[in-house]
């Protein structure tokens, strides 16, 4: 025998005179009808949890979403009351600075009336 053959013996245990040395199984090892079940349950339970984690977080952004939305809108009433007070006060201005109200004669009054 030589090197090699007595390493590859000693890794099978013994060999025997005119047999060979490399089995081959007949049967494969299958999963059975219980594991295949309680595999498909384990992953039908993993594809949920990705389920319900992808749900929240969108939930989150929605949350995040409305509330921004309603900032918005707050800031956009806000402006537009800016606006309106801002048109009011540069009305005063602008009629005292106008032509017409400067032509305007001031009118002392002459009197009271009695009855």
């Amino acid at each position: 025998m030589t090197y090699s053959s007595s390493i590859a013996a000693s890794r099978r245990g013994y060999v025997r005179r005119n047999q060979n040395s490399v089995r081959f199984s007949a049967s494969a090892r299958a999963l059975g009808p219980i594991s295949n079940t309680i595999v498909l349950i384990v992953l039908a339970c993993l594809v949920g949890l990705l389920y319900l984690t992808q749900v929240t977080r969108t939930n989150g952004y929605g949350y995040t979403i409305n509330s921004l939305q309603q900032e918005q809108s707050q800031l956009k009433d806000k402006k537009a009351s800016l606006e309106v007070e801002a048109a009011r006060l540069q009305s005063l201005n602008r009629v005292a600075d106008s032509h017409t109200a400067k032509n305007l004669v001031s009118v002392a009054p002459s009197g009271v009336l009695n009855q």
